[in-house]
């Protein structure tokens, strides 16, 4: 394949006086003259207009599994776009590979997740859920139940519903006032919350915030309760050993729906098909994105349990919910090459058994560096977390957020995609990312929180 000859500069001059990127600074990317442009990528590997190579500890956004350049995944695109590009679901019709999708789903999710709705993007998943959720209990003749537990810090998307529901307090300082009937409670956040405490007896006590909150608003009106497996866009935020076999055993105590966010965590991240198989949790509802398609083209789903779905149906009438590319087919039949190239190469058992263990030591070898409070992973998703005095959590500067950007820039400045959230560096690489190039992402952090160090302490 011909690279293209793209003219950089003329891109970024067009890149600021006409696109808005998502979440950007528009004042910082104006003073930069645009955004760094990638122009492709292969692998574990990107590549940006100016000639830089780029080790992508991201996977994108949280989403390239499979890795970049598959031309198996080109393929089912363009021989189902041949074929029927698009159709809805709407008039009582369905495509092909949109129902063997769903087969497929449903399958991977096990148990009595046995039906599948389809979206777009993780945020208008969860917009489904809030959806599904409420009118569950409006047939089931409870409509006062419409109250739905997350938790603060917590990333369920970008649309109104999505940050109403999150608890994101710079999404949520931003575009309201917000949708009523969402209640937040504590993250299982232990290295920043409850630095020192027993592990068990915080994750009992994490656990017990959420039947606080559940008596609190009163049972009858509580919904569900919702969390990520493992927070990601909160700072790949772990849970202890515990907490979510006991948030389960809460949820079931008052009759609540269970909903497990696997937007990020699905997919093999967390080395099982999907996060709450690792924490052997049995969900209500899931919501699933990026991975499912490896991020080529976008489709997100959510998973319905079948006592939900024979509750809808003994209801009768329309489910008025639905948006045009719902199931659409060309981005289903790429979802279906995508789990098929998984399966056959065996990625989420890889993670299991060989790429995440190794990415866990690797990480622990930077446990030692002087700016180092905490390292933590699980499968293929990880964290370090940056202080200024080792052995406690104390931050730079006496606040969050001094020390993270400083060592993400450095990082990408030495060849590393990666992000910082708070002074937390995370990474979530793609899960065909080998052991030489986990090891070249190790080095990279090291060099660079090498370079940050006199950095931070001159203040």
């Amino acid at each position: 394949m011909a690279l293209k000859n793209y003219d950089i500069a003329e891109l970024r001059r067009l890149d600021v006086a006409h696109h808005l990127p998502a979440q950007q600074d528009y004042g910082q990317m104006r003073a930069a003259g645009g955004s760094r442009i990638i122009t492709r990528a292969d692998g574990c590997w990107i590549f940006d207009g100016e000639g830089n190579r780029l080790l992508d500890a991201m996977a994108g956004l949280w989403c390239v599994q499979v890795g970049y350049g598959r031309e198996e995944l080109a393929s089912a695109a363009y021989d189902q776009m041949l074929e029927l590009a698009y159709y809805n679901t709407f008039f009582k019709t369905a495509a092909p590979p949109t129902i063997s999708l769903a087969a497929k789903v449903a399958e991977l999710l096990g148990g009595n997740l046995t039906h599948v709705f389809f979206n777009n993007s993780g945020s208008e998943a969860i917009d489904t859920i809030v959806r599904i959720t409420r009118h569950y209990w409006q047939v089931r003749g409870e409509p006062d139940r419409n109250v739905i537990i997350a938790r603060v810090n917590g990333y369920h998307g970008s649309t109104i519903a999505g940050v109403s529901l999150g608890g994101m307090k710079a999404m949520r300082a931003q575009g309201g006032p917000w949708i009523p009937g969402f209640e937040h409670v504590m993250q299982p956040y232990r290295f920043g919350e409850a630095f020192g405490e027993d592990a068990e007896a915080f994750a009992e006590r994490a656990a017990a915030a959420v039947e606080t909150k559940i008596l609190e608003v009163g049972p009858q009106r509580v919904a569900g309760f919702i969390g990520e497996p493992v927070q990601g866009a909160g700072g790949v935020i772990i849970p202890p050993e515990g907490y979510w076999r006991r948030v389960e055993a809460i949820c079931r105590k008052y009759g609540i729906l269970l909903i497990s966010d696997e937007v990020i965590c699905g997919f093999g991240r967390l080395a099982r098909w999907f996060g709450f198989q690792h924490y052997d949790v049995k969900p209500d509802l899931v919501s699933m994105a990026k991975g499912l398609s490896s991020g080529y083209l976008p489709i997100s789903a959510v998973g319905v349990a079948d006592h939900i779905v024979e509750t809808l149906r003994a209801a009768g009438g329309d489910f008025v919910h639905g948006y045009t590319y719902s199931g659409h087919p060309t981005c289903a039949a790429v979802a279906l090459k995508n789990i098929e190239i998984m399966e056959r190469e065996r990625l989420v058992e890889r993670t299991a058994d060989d790429t995440g263990p190794y990415l866990a030591r690797a990480l622990a070898g930077l446990a030692d560096h002087p700016l180092v409070g905490e390292v933590r992973s699980l499968g293929l998703i990880g964290a370090v977390e940056i202080v200024s005095a080792k052995g406690t959590n104390q931050r730079f500067g006496g606040k969050e957020g001094v020390a993270g950007p400083i060592v993400r820039d450095l990082c990408i400045k030495n060849g590393l995609m990666i992000r910082a959230i708070r002074d937390t560096v995370v990474m979530s690489p793609p899960l065909v990312i080998t052991h030489g190039e986990i090891d070249q992402l190790i080095a990279i952090i090291r060099r660079s929180l090498d370079e940050a160090e006199p950095v931070l302490r001159a203040g």
